[in-house]
């Protein structure tokens, strides 16, 4: 912490006295002025509104070559390079397109246009995710095709991508990579979706640019932007949900000057047991959330640096009984989880001209507590009494302690030509401590460190890119003896080193005008972690007793994608397949024994493949410019090389939406209304241990644009989720076991109001 603290400290001394500006005027191709672009340079977090003559400056732009993103609803996205000396003039027009803004992709190595990417990277913005209505983070990633959730109940939910999950797939926040004990199947992800701006999610291997544990894909959040220059909001959002009686409430504060920012955010959720469509609750489903955001920015020639701090404190319920006690109380039943996430970050970017330097430290701490059932010979009126303090004293069955300190700094060589390179540097340094009764997986260090070189050369209409990167993760952990009833479980202590090579090799290419195609090959790899090695005890989250395996070794995969757009004014489709080969898959197994009064699962290893592809259309018929017609198809297969299938791979889904957009007069702007058709599939192709899962169709209604009523303006939003009250059971729910129905019809009432 000491030396992230110097570190920090030493960044944000660099600073220069040059003041250069971009300035200029964007037009339509008709050379009439356009207001409210968006122009935005986001190496330095700065970004502007275009006036109603369709003018625009932006002060205290470094010296060299920097990026600038111009935006606007109903307009192709422009990215432009400019060479800034002094005071710079930048004109633009943009073009009138019917579909959805291109967008900077950050999770890719060179930060461009999504239509100009190597790499298919799918992005859902933080305005698409209030409108789905979803109760948690987790759950609103699913709505993109390829991506679902392992989930517990409402509130603990686990990214699955192309049908790996866990340590498979990295999750990134505010620039760094996100350490919370992902390991376990019933740990979320300790995010709230206030003060987000958008998610990218990489569907593959992403070994190269992020090192182990991205072997099956990234998951890349994008914290919210600061304020425009020289300007102030303040913003308040509302969320109500009738199906949990929840509440999701969130106060934010922006503001921003030539060279400084600032930004601040508080959220409060809290949410009762779900209900089924049988109009019973799912007991101890509730869970409350309280989360913190917090970011400052600075800016002055050569050098721009922000640092952001995020603490989340969760309490999680964890259904033990299925459909039992009934109540609307929102207090948590034990057992339950209380888990404390604090996030602190510093990404930097140093500027030398044409070459650029980027710097991201961060520090993780998380806090995990696992509290059990008592069971005593007090009476029933004493039990009532007790309360969280009292839980507390009693202290927490399993408490964890983890501390991570990452590092990433990335060089971007002068571009020669076409050709653009940039090599690295990355690792982190983690400590898992135990303070609990019980022992899950023992006390360890980490030290992760990889090197990487990654180039991409344009010509043409095509795009070539390339990488390759070395890594090392070193584990030990310490020896413990921990006496349970008659038996003594022992930790041995483990000194474990795992190297890798990675490589990839992508190409764009554009057929013609309107048809494009990716091809990319690349590998990955992921060491085993702290529970795969060195468990030995009873997971009460999982109601099995874990034992790890010492000599696993690295799961190592290779894969291929083939994406295939095509795009006209009015219509859009794409294809993509992929086949994903692992060595040394790492999966759990009963052993048909019995310790502790719980099955005892091992971990054991077996090559395996996975296969599928997405499909999909977006029909903007003209002249009918108020109407869409979306439809996506996601198919997933997993394979062992003994012939048994992969467990939690998830079934077969279709979703079909019909949209239309309008306005009322000038009181409703940019209104929408949305009707979709989620279908999903049966799943018969299921693991060892796990059952299979009827097919079933939802009906999701949504509704909503901008109020303008004299000087007060505001969004509202409403979501009615399962329309019809449907009873099913999601193949990947960890209460299909006891036969628990999912939620049942949820409404989901939405404001926000900008000051």
């Amino acid at each position: 912490m000491k030396i992230f603290i110097k570190l920090l400290l030493l960044v944000a001394s660099f600073s220069m006295n040059a003041q250069n500006s971009i300035s200029g005027k964007i037009t339509d191709i008709n050379n009439n002025p356009l207001s409210e672009v968006q122009i935005y340079a986001s190496e330095i977090h700065k970004g502007t509104t275009s006036n109603q003559d369709g003018t625009y400056i932006l002060n205290n732009i470094p010296t060299g070559k920097i990026k600038i993103t111009f935006s606007y609803l109903g307009f192709k996205t422009i990215v432009k390079y400019i060479d800034v000396n002094n005071d710079s003039i930048l004109d633009i027009q943009l073009k009138e397109s019917p579909f959805e803004m291109d967008e900077i992709i950050v999770s890719a190595p060179f930060n461009k246009l999504q239509s100009e990417n190597v790499m298919k990277v799918e992005r859902l913005s933080a305005k698409s995710i209030q409108k789905l209505g979803a109760t948690t983070l987790s759950e609103a990633i699913t709505n993109i095709a390829g991506v679902n959730q392992i989930a517990t109940g409402a509130s603990i939910g686990k990214p699955v991508i192309r049908g790996l999950s866990g340590n498979r797939v990295l999750v990134y926040t505010q620039g760094i990579r996100l350490e919370n004990q992902q390991f376990g199947g019933e740990h979320g992800l300790g995010i709230n979706d206030a003060g987000i701006s958008s998610i990218e999610v990489i569907k593959g291997p992403a070994s190269l640019l992020y090192g182990s544990d991205a072997l099956g894909g990234v998951l890349y959040i994008n914290p919210e932007k600061f304020a425009l220059e020289n300007s102030n909001n303040i913003n308040f959002n509302q969320r109500f949900y009738t199906n949990t009686l929840g509440t999701n409430s969130s106060l934010g504060y922006k503001t921003s000057s030539d060279n400084w920012k600032f930004l601040i955010r508080g959220t409060y959720a809290s949410h009762s047991d779900y209900k089924i469509p049988t109009d019973k609750r799912v007991t101890n489903t509730r869970f409350n959330e309280k989360d913190f955001k917090t970011g400052i920015g600075y800016s002055k020639d050569n050098f721009s640096s922000e640092i952001r701090y995020n603490y989340n404190k969760s309490k999680l319920g964890l259904p033990e009984e299925g459909v039992a006690e009934q109540s609307k109380s929102k207090s948590i039943l034990e057992p339950y989880q209380e888990i404390d996430n604090h996030i602190l970050s510093s990404h930097n970017h140093f500027f030398f001209g044409d070459s650029k330097l980027d710097i991201d430290l961060g520090y993780t701490f998380n806090d995990r507590q696992e509290f059990e059932e008592h069971h005593d010979e007090h009476g029933e009126d004493e039990e009532e009494d007790h309360d969280e303090d009292e839980h507390e004293e009693e202290g927490a069955a399993l408490r964890m302690k983890l501390k991570t300190f990452t590092y990433n700094a990335k060089y971007h060589f002068p571009k020669i030509g076409n050709l653009e390179i940039l090599s690295g540097v990355q690792g982190l340094h983690q400590t898992n401590t135990n303070f609990g009764e019980e022992i899950l997986i023992p006390d360890a260090k980490i030290n992760d460190f990889g090197v990487f070189t990654t180039a991409n050369y344009t010509w043409n209409k095509n795009t070539l890119q390339a990488g390759i990167r070395y890594d090392n993760r070193k584990i030990i952990t310490e020896r413990h003896e921990i006496a349970h009833e008659d038996e003594v479980h022992v930790f041995e202590a483990l000194d474990k080193s795992y190297n890798s090579f990675t490589t990839s090799l992508g190409l764009k290419t554009s057929i013609t005008d309107n048809f494009t195609s990716r091809i990319n090959l690349s590998s990955g790899f992921r060491a085993p972690n702290f529970a795969e090695l060195a468990s030995n005890g009873v997971h009460h989250g999982t109601n099995r007793f874990e034992k790890g395996n010492s000599d696993l070794v690295n799961e190592k995969n290779t894969q291929i994608d083939l994406s295939l757009e095509y795009k006209t004014e009015h219509f859009e489709f794409f294809a993509n397949g992929f086949y994903n080969h692992i060595n040394d898959y790492i999966y759990i197994n009963p052993t048909g024994e019995v310790e502790d009064g719980e099955a005892v699962f091992s971990y054991t290893q077996e090559n395996a493949k996975l296969y599928g592809s997405e499909f999909g259309f977006h029909l903007h018929p003209h002249p009918l410019d108020w109407l869409h017609l979306k439809s996506t198809f996601e198919t997933v297969i997993g394979k062992q090389d003994n012939g048994n299938y992969l467990p939690l791979i998830p079934a077969n889904t279709w979703r079909n939406t019909f949209r239309t957009e309008f306005n009322i007069n000038k009181w409703f702007q940019k209104g929408y209304a949305s009707l979709t058709l989620e279908s999903t599939f049966s799943q018969n192709n299921v693991g060892t241990y796990e059952t299979k899962s009827d097919a079933y169709n939802l009906l999701n209604l949504g509704l909503g644009g901008d109020v303008v009523l004299s000087k007060l303006n505001f969004s509202a939003s409403l979501s009615i989720n399962n329309l019809l009250d449907k009873e099913y059971i999601h193949h990947l729910s960890r209460l299909k076991a006891d036969g628990t129905l999912n939620q049942g019809r949820n409404i989901v009432i939405g404001v926000r109001f900008n000051i």
